[in-house]
């Protein structure tokens, strides 16, 4: 566990230019504490202590903000960012050297059960806000965008923009020349769109509801 450890702290070391020093990254780094307190929930979780194993990571969460199941395969080397608001679910799997920012969720699309969530693959990088939703793979060496919501399979060596995301360069080759951020869905222009058709329809109704009062008339 401590060998463990030891590998969390050397991926602050190598990849945050704001780390000064091995003390400051023990003592002021929530994601290091909570890749701290899931090894031992896991551990626990393995052995079918699962209250205790959930206990621990509910107490990792009230300290750290960051909410990992103790089901949750990590690999070594993984670097939580900032960290706040991360969730991590029970089937995930994340591999060695990934980078996670603030904001991500590594979740599930149902209730089914078995594997539903996501695995992600060495070296990847998974920007701010970024949600990976689902039972696929994130490929080795991949980067997911701030903000991103990625719900199907992503190849080796690609980035990932976008709602929903889709695939801008893979291997090195960019597959879309223009990315117009202008394209993208806007969640809200949506829903106001649903909203003004079902009022077009219940004045429809009412409309109708009067036509056949009067004829009654």
């Amino acid at each position: 566990m401590f060998k463990e450890l030891k590998n969390d702290i050397k991926a602050v070391k190598d990849r945050d230019p704001a780390a000064k020093n091995i003390l400051e990254i023990i003592l002021c780094y929530p994601g290091v504490h909570a890749l701290f307190f899931h090894r031992i929930a896991h551990r626990l979780y393995k052995r079918k202590f699962m209250v205790l194993a959930r206990l621990i990571s509910q107490i990792s969460r009230f300290l750290t903000g960051i909410e990992i199941h103790p089901g949750a395969k990590l690999g070594k080397g993984i670097f939580i960012d900032h960290g706040s608001g991360v969730v991590i679910g029970e089937t995930a799997e994340v591999g060695d050297n990934v980078t996670i920012y603030q904001g991500v969720t590594l979740g599930g699309t149902g209730k089914e059960k078995g594997k539903r969530h996501p695995t992600i693959k060495e070296n990847c990088v998974i920007g701010a806000g970024a949600k990976v939703l689902g039972a696929f793979t994130v490929g080795a060496n991949s980067k997911i965008g701030a903000g991103a919501v990625v719900l199907e399979e992503v190849p080796p060596n690609s980035t990932v923009v976008g709602v929903p995301g889709k695939i801008v360069i893979n291997n090195g080759v960019k597959l879309n020349k223009e990315l117009d951020h202008s394209d993208l869905p806007d969640p809200m222009m949506v829903m106001v769109l649903c909203l003004q058709r079902q009022i077009h329809e219940l004045q429809k109704e009412i409309r109708e509801i009067k036509r056949g009062g009067k004829m009654n008339d």
